[in-house]
């Protein structure tokens, strides 16, 4: 990579990271190049060069946002055997971001599915695929642990990424407007106490 080629994606780089901390405090809505560009020093015109038009920079939030998700939950986790320890470890390390990160940020995919609930539009289609996929890879991972034989052959896959994901969502709550310091102790407990009732 030349080194134009290199300023060029880290500019780009910094242009969606302003955005997606945009985003995070006050919403995809919020974001604007104009905005995003005061931010980082650059031109609004510098800024479309690079990403495009507003809805191609929310786009991008929300790809990175799942990005930095992936690499922060799901890819380290790879390295668990299959089925319950690989579960587990998704499970511990979304706690432990939640606690660490969307904690103090809001959660992207929470707070952008409330925001864009009742919206019609590509932007709510695009989030909603990102969620979605998770979602399958969760939905995978319960199965992978259901063919081990870690989790009852008849367990609901769907029912339990579902309950999982209403855990974490109300961890955030505890976290964020309760500020409940043990609220990802308590998250942990709940998890260790549903999955058990999953167990053969």
């Amino acid at each position: 990579m030349d080194a134009k080629t290199q300023k060029a994606e880290l500019t780009r780089a910094a242009i969606v990271g302003a955005a997606l901390d945009l985003a995070a405090a006050e919403g995809l809505e919020a974001i604007s190049l104009q905005v995003v560009a005061d931010r980082i020093g650059l031109s609004k015109s510098g800024v479309f060069s690079r990403v495009g038009s507003r809805e191609a920079l929310q786009k991008a939030v929300i790809e990175e946002f799942g990005h930095r998700f992936i690499a922060e939950v799901f890819a380290p986790s790879m390295q668990q055997p299959k089925g319950l320890p690989r579960l587990n470890e998704i499970v511990r390390r979304w706690i432990i971001r939640t606690r660490d990160v969307e904690a103090h940020t809001g959660c992207l995919y929470t707070a952008g599915a409330f925001e864009l609930d009742d919206r019609a539009g590509e932007l709510r289609e695009h989030l909603l695929h990102e969620v979605t996929r998770w979602r399958a890879a969760l939905r995978r991972t319960v199965l992978q642990a259901v063919e081990a034989g870690h989790l009852a052959a008849d367990t609901d896959a769907d029912q339990l990424v579902g309950e999982l994901s209403a855990l974490i969502m109300g961890m955030l709550h505890d976290t964020r407007f309760l500020r409940d310091p043990r609220a990802a102790d308590r998250t942990q407990a709940s998890w260790d106490r549903l999955v058990k009732s999953y167990q053969p």
